[in-house]
């Protein structure tokens, strides 16, 4: 027989281990697929959707004498996108369901369709690579890249793009673009204006009425290197065929009992005007010291 004051120790045995709360690991917002075209492939359209493209004519100067004998040919030609389905399965068995405690359960909820929406992502930023090629490998990125990025898209000589003109940037670059701004700070008096503002809260501002975002889910290489883009919203058509679907299947036989959860999507990124109106701006993505 024990003697002495009871305490939490003496009585470990007896107490409950109840998570007090739950989170899932954050994801990345997808950033690509919000900022190009989307389009739905219609129900009984076939398994591919399909775009015309026209060619320019050409117009000659004419006299009052002349008799115009030379008709212009229209020449088309289309691009064609098949949607590819994309699938997660999930089980949880009913034991899982009755002993996990619920604020943990219901985390778990959420995971697949974040899944998901990282793949979107990150299939829009593979589409992407292989774009016409700026920057350098292990230099910063510089305002001056997004910038001739832009003109190159808007004037380009075989078929300009429209705005607006957006682009994706992993946010180690981004800081780099932040520092390249606010180099004088501490050096000479800022008044208000763009550098106050982005010392304060970050580079949020357009570079040549270019829009940056921030992207996460850019994949850094062994380098230290990244694959930052700008592209006119017009370049990437992102088809989506099925809507995002979802499907319980039980499952008595496995573990005791449990469910599986099947979510199935269906889409594909597409380029227009390839080579004119999207560019890749590789630059250093070394983390921030």
């Amino acid at each position: 027989m024990a003697s002495g004051n009871t305490t939490t120790g003496s009585v470990s045995d007896s107490l409950d281990i109840v998570a007090a709360a739950a989170r899932s690991r954050r994801e990345y917002d997808a950033v690509f697929p919000q900022l190009v075209d989307r389009v739905d492939l219609e129900a009984g359209s076939g398994t591919a959707w399909r775009e015309v493209l026209f060619e320019k004519l050409s117009a000659q100067s004419v006299t009052e004498t002349t008799t115009l004998d030379n008709p212009q040919q229209f020449d088309d030609s289309a691009i064609s996108i098949t949607p590819q389905l994309v699938q997660i399965q999930t089980f949880i068995s009913d034991k899982v369901g009755r002993n996990l405690n619920k604020k943990a359960f219901g985390q778990m909820g959420k995971l697949a369709g974040e899944a998901m929406m990282r793949k979107r992502d990150e299939d829009g930023l593979t589409a992407a690579d292989g774009s016409t090629q700026m920057g350098g490998a292990g230099t910063p990125i510089q305002a001056g890249d997004v910038s001739a990025a832009r003109y190159r898209i808007t004037s380009n000589a075989t078929e300009p793009g429209s705005m607006p003109v957006n682009s994706v940037i992993h946010g180690f670059c981004i800081k780099d673009l932040y520092d390249e701004l606010v180099a004088g700070v501490g050096t000479y008096a800022i008044p208000d204006g763009a550098t106050a503002t982005v010392f304060q809260s970050g580079f949020t501002l357009p570079i040549a009425n270019v829009s940056i975002h921030e992207d996460g889910n850019i994949s850094i290489d062994s380098a230290s290197d990244a694959k930052n883009f700008v592209f006119s919203k017009s370049a990437w058509v992102l088809v989506n065929g099925m809507t995002l679907r979802t499907e319980t299947r039980r499952e008595p036989h496995i573990g005791g009992g449990g469910d599986s959860v099947f979510l199935t999507d269906e889409y594909a990124y597409g380029e227009r005007s390839a080579g004119n109106w999207s560019f890749e701006i590789i630059a250093d993505a070394t983390a921030p010291a």
